[in-house]
């Protein structure tokens, strides 16, 4: 695929793939983007249930709908597919196989699923001590629902994110994409990074448990901090900021805008531009733990101040004094963005089954001077690189 002039940061490391959908998918191409050996095993006949998550499906070289789903191509980059049939001895017999060369194991059957087939962890230690197993699950290997099949928005419900999303009188919402299958996915490739180090040292391998609820939790931030500090519930604020005033959309005459006062003196230089020094003057709004007790009377004359210009005039002026603002930009406007044109956020991948030869996809956002990411591969067709990943990885048996 792409012409490399450096070596990856994980080149040699070989990833077995026994995950779908998008935790254990999104953990593995970050490990395929910085030069690992993915190894992509599914289902004969059917695959990655994502395949099949359209539309929109993508257009092959006759401008025909292809099986590959944009959904499945999200997660899916920088690996070779094989199907294998783990349930047959046969199936199995060749997992044992892949498994004497793979330096990782990552897998998101439900807690001791991949027991029934001989490849549990437990089943797998003694036998490859160094192997580092990863397991994505719902809910972890322990605890009273170690047992339940886990799905990105039922772990956003019970992980609390619902509960501060949202306007205040609206119903609880849930992110706009499976952040919290993602957010698993980058704890996972971090958590499979650090054992690669420890095995480096030491020799040994070990098992990852990773699951979506204790990952969401974790990334609850200072939300999840806030109560535990004072044990009061937060409420939906929409776009407000519940330890920063003013920080949310506003109206303007024309689109909505960004204001992100993150201090005193941002909220200072705000009242300048708009002409009402006096605001930053008043007792009730000059600190913001004084906005925050007048959250809606600011908030109010903020919004009135804006209304009278449109929002062009409103980013410029308060850009050039250094109050942090922004549009609130659909996926066009996004993708037509100098900056993130600039920064390469788009990638055009050469494939010779796609319509017009490539695809296009989201790019890996780390900058490394010595090791960036690479993308060597597309996603892959279902059993596309049987007869390679065999012949390569079994040689030496």
């Amino acid at each position: 695929m792409q012409k490399q002039n450096h070596r990856e940061a994980l080149t040699g490391i070989r990833v077995l793939d026994l995950s779908r959908i998008l935790a254990g998918p999104s953990a593995t191409q970050l490990l395929g983007d910085l030069g690992a050996d993915v190894i992509k095993v599914e289902r004969p006949g059917e695959g990655d249930d994502t395949r099949k998550w359209g539309p929109p499906y993508i257009a092959d070289s006759q401008g025909q709908p292809t099986p590959e789903s944009a959904y499945y191509l999200a997660a899916n980059r920088n690996k070779r597919s094989i199907a294998i049939d783990i349930a047959s001895d046969e199936g199995q017999r060749l997992i044992h196989e892949l498994l004497a060369r793979a330096d990782v194991l990552v897998e998101n059957y439900k807690a001791g699923g991949l027991a029934k087939y001989g490849l549990s962890y437990e089943q797998l230690r003694e036998r490859y001590p160094t192997l580092i197993y990863c397991s994505i699950t719902g809910f972890g290997h322990t605890g009273p629902y170690a047992s339940r099949p886990g799905y990105d928005f039922l772990i956003q419900g019970m992980g609390g994110i619902m509960s501060l999303t949202g306007v205040p009188d609206g119903e609880p919402m849930k992110v706009g994409v499976g952040v919290a299958d993602v957010m698993t996915g980058m704890y996972a490739a971090v958590g499979i990074l650090a054992a690669l180090q420890h095995r480096h040292a030491t020799g040994e391998g070990q098992h990852i448990d990773i699951s979506l609820l204790d990952t969401q939790i974790a990334w609850l931030v200072n939300a999840g901090t806030n109560y535990l500090a004072d044990g009061k519930l937060p409420t939906r604020l929409g776009n407000a900021h519940p330890n920063i005033v003013p920080y949310q959309v506003f109206p303007t005459a024309d689109a909505p805008m960004i204001l992100a006062v993150g201090n005193d003196a941002q909220f200072r230089r705000f009242c300048q531009v708009a002409g009402a020094e006096a605001l930053a003057d008043d007792k009730r709004y000059a600190t913001n733990v004084q906005r925050i007790a007048h959250r809606e009377q600011i908030c109010e004359r903020v919004s009135d101040l804006l209304r009278t210009r449109a929002r062009s005039h409103w980013l410029d002026a308060l850009e050039n004094a250094g109050v942090p603002c922004g549009p609130v930009n659909d996926l066009q406007d996004v993708f037509n963005d100098p900056h993130v044109i600039a920064r390469g956020a788009q990638l055009r991948m050469p494939c010779d089954w796609a319509e017009g030869g490539e695809l296009r996809l989201l790019a890996n956002p780390l900058k490394m001077s010595a090791t960036p990411p690479s993308y060597r591969r597309p996603p892959p067709r279902l059993n596309e690189h049987a007869e390679s990943v065999l012949s390569e990885w079994l040689v030496e048996h």
